[in-house]
């Protein structure tokens, strides 16, 4: 299926563009302190050229970070206070394997031209590093020029799609954003501003469970996040957003399992019943038939998560030209892909769609 001609082009005249980061785009480096106490540079080296044995020479003060030696920092004694004896004795030393090892990943952000944290650059599957191009930073910049030019027509389809989404999951009632509120004490889960005295629109309602799988957003398991954090977290699992202690309180606070939110990303399997019912198939499908191209999606996606799951089979009437076209998408996607399409690949088209 080819891609919908875009309707605005961003005109980038003037760019500046540091000779050091081109082609750096996907170069992952590692980033750490020289171990020397009386040095203060902070050193970095692409990572594809950090081997098992490694030599790892200071630019400034020449110290050596080699693989199986260690830089000791002092000698203790372990004391026996009863007794006032040494229970042991030794050195207090730091293996450069393990130092390497825990080295933070960083690599440059083609606008900007600044080197950053990895997990300051959206996922990416299919680039070698993993990672966008350009930071989150320039991308939001990016993304608010081009949204000021957006057409009617444009908005009006980012609705109707996510419309056919809330439709799909079923959110099962009216929203009471007061008792959210109060649960999460007024503040952003992510970052805890205080959220009390902003307009609504600055304290959105996530979806704890992206929407894109089809999981419905009610009183209960929504979480309050402020504006930047709300569109940061969009369309991602749980478990690609927070960490492990943040999983485990936003269980409690929402009541889904920690199991849930700590696993891989999936349908929620009441939608999925949903969809193996031919009335409920048909109706979709004739309400949202101005959006196919967008169902497509949504059947090849599910395919891909839950095997040998179809919803089209379950249609009374839908046109096998519409089953044919999806099909050739599904292999297109699966040759682009491979055989073996990962959980983070799969994450990454679901993260893509429109939605606003």
């Amino acid at each position: 299926m080819t891609r919908r001609k875009p309707y605005t082009k961003v005109k980038k005249n003037h760019q500046i563009r540091a000779n050091h980061v081109k082609g750096m785009g996907d170069v992952v480096f590692k980033g750490f302190q020289c171990l020397n106490s009386e040095c203060q540079e902070f050193i970095f080296i692409q990572k594809d050229e950090i081997g098992r044995d490694f030599e790892i020479i200071c630019p400034t003060c020449e110290t050596i970070t080699r693989s199986g030696e260690e830089t000791q920092f002092y000698e203790y004694e372990l004391e026996d206070k009863r007794s006032n004896s040494v229970i042991e004795e030794g050195k207090f030393a730091i293996l450069h394997d393990e130092y390497i090892n825990e080295a933070q990943e960083y690599k440059y952000c083609i606008i900007c031209n600044t080197m950053k944290p990895l997990h300051l650059f959206d996922r990416h599957s299919s680039r070698k590093s993993g990672r966008q191009g350009e930071c989150r930073l320039c991308k939001k910049i990016y993304n608010a020029i081009k949204n000021q030019t957006r057409l009617t027509d444009q908005h009006r389809e980012a609705a109707q799609k996510r419309r056919m989404y809330l439709d799909l999951s079923d959110t099962g009632g009216k929203i009471d954003s007061k008792k959210i509120s109060n649960r999460f004490n007024n503040r952003c889960f992510k970052c805890g501003k205080d959220l009390r005295n902003v307009v609504p629109k600055e304290r959105p309602l996530d979806h704890t469970l992206p929407i894109v799988f089809l999981w419905p957003l009610t009183t209960e398991n929504a979480t309050l996040l402020c504006r930047e954090h709300n569109s940061e977290k969009s369309g991602k699992w749980p478990l690609e957003y927070y960490s492990n202690s943040e999983l485990k309180k936003l269980s409690v606070i929402t009541g889904i399992p920690f199991e849930t939110l700590a696993g891989p990303p999936h349908y929620n399997p009441e939608a999925i019943k949903q969809l193996k019912k031919p009335e409920h198939v048909d109706r979709l499908l004739q309400k949202y038939a101005a959006y196919m191209p967008e169902i497509i999606k949504l059947r090849n996606r599910i395919l891909m998560y839950e095997k040998d799951f179809d919803f089209f089979e379950y249609s009374t009437n839908i046109s096998s030209a519409w089953v044919r076209q999806a099909d050739q998408e599904y292999q297109r996607v699966i040759h682009q892909k491979g055989d073996d399409v990962s959980t983070e690949s799969n994450t990454e088209m679901c993260n893509h769609i429109p939605l606003p």
